[in-house]
């Protein structure tokens, strides 16, 4: 369900020519930005994890788009190759063909542009957003591969949100080497007691208010023609 006061309705969104993807938009009644969710294979944008989120997100008056990154045809042969999860350029392309689509959108357009990535859509919402400055103003990761945007992490001038769950130690370091590689306002956060899919009681509702406050702060006072990532760490 949409977040209180929120009015959410099924879209289709031209990602690429050709490419039609299948997403959730959901507005609240008072919109100071818009949030685009950008997850990894295997996950949809029926994930009740990112709903969560989704629905705390719009509680605090922003507009979140939900949607599907692999059409069903390219869904049903990840199942058994794999080989499109990883596969960062076609993710973020298609992440930067939902950007363009909200700036086109009549009663959304006007609002900065976040994006919320997990698992190897992270990695995606970075190179997208290191290739959109101007129009994506704020990344938060949660349990994500920011480490996969590889050579393009200095590039990015949005300020990025890493979190990552206290027992998943693996992904914390490769958060580490991430976060050390950015250049712009930047912070890592690590939630106790936390899994990589924040399944444990309290850690999912802490991630998400982390992600909130993120987005409130640099995106409700963010304008169109500020280019963030010019104030210091």
């Amino acid at each position: 369900m949409a977040g209180h006061g929120a009015w959410e309705h099924a879209v289709r969104v031209e990602a690429e020519p050709g490419v039609w993807l299948e997403g959730t938009l959901s507005v609240p009644e008072a919109v100071s930005g818009v949030v685009l969710f950008a997850h990894g294979s295997g996950s949809s944008r029926f994930s009740p994890r990112n709903r969560y989120v989704a629905g705390v997100l719009q509680r605090a008056g922003l507009a979140t788009l939900l949607m599907d990154l692999l059409t069903l045809g390219e869904e049903e042969a990840e199942r058994w190759t794999r080989h499109l999860r990883f596969d960062i350029e076609l993710l973020a392309r298609r992440l930067l063909g939902a950007t363009e689509w909200l700036t086109q959108l009549p009663e959304l357009g006007r609002w900065p542009i976040g994006l919320f990535g997990s698992s190897t859509g992270a990695g995606a919402a970075l190179v997208a957003a290191a290739r959109a400055p101007e129009a994506i103003q704020a990344v938060v990761s949660r349990g994500g591969r920011p480490d996969l945007a590889g050579s393009v992490l200095p590039a990015v001038r949005a300020p990025t949100l890493l979190i990552v769950g206290g027992n998943d130690v693996q992904v914390i370091e490769l958060n580490r080497q991430a976060w050390g590689a950015l250049r712009t306002r930047k912070r890592l956060e690590i939630v106790p007691g936390a899994s990589h899919l924040f399944e444990e009681p309290g850690t999912l509702e802490l991630a998400a208010g982390m992600a909130r406050d993120w987005f409130l702060q640099h995106l409700v006072t963010a304008s169109r023609d500020a280019q963030p990532g010019d104030a210091p760490l």
